[in-house]
């Protein structure tokens, strides 16, 4: 078992930098993909959150939870104009409520949100 009693604040705030920073750079890169091949989603104007989850691509979703990891509440703007330019202003609201509550940060939750869909699309038929 690791021992952990010697750890100070001053390391645990250059790993929380890291993985911050990590995140970040990959949150950029991402972005860099999705708007270089995502290109705007046409969804039907009373498209709730479910259908434009399905017609979401998986780097986009990865995108929002990169950038929630990352900068915390300061993603919701970002997340509200990517989502804008890709069409997809149905995921805006779920999105924002979920990079505004606390903790919920470290957990990919528009990843298990995307899986969870396509596994409830598939067996409902």
């Amino acid at each position: 078992m690791p021992d952990f009693s010697n750890l100070d604040i001053e390391t645990i705030l250059k790993g929380l930098g890291i993985v911050i920073a990590v995140s970040l750079g990959l949150a950029v890169l991402v972005l860099i993909w999705v708007i270089w091949r995502v290109k705007r989603i046409h969804l039907p104007a009373d498209a709730d959150f479910l259908t434009a989850l399905l017609a979401t691509p998986l780097p986009v979703v990865i995108l929002l939870d990169l950038l929630d990891l990352s900068l915390d509440f300061l993603s919701a703007p970002f997340a509200w104009a990517i989502l804008g330019y890709l069409g997809l202003k149905p995921l805006r609201g779920v999105t924002m409520v979920e990079s505004l509550i606390p903790g919920t940060q470290v957990l990919p939750t528009m990843t298990v949100a995307w899986i969870a869909a396509r596994i409830l699309r598939q067996r409902a038929g």
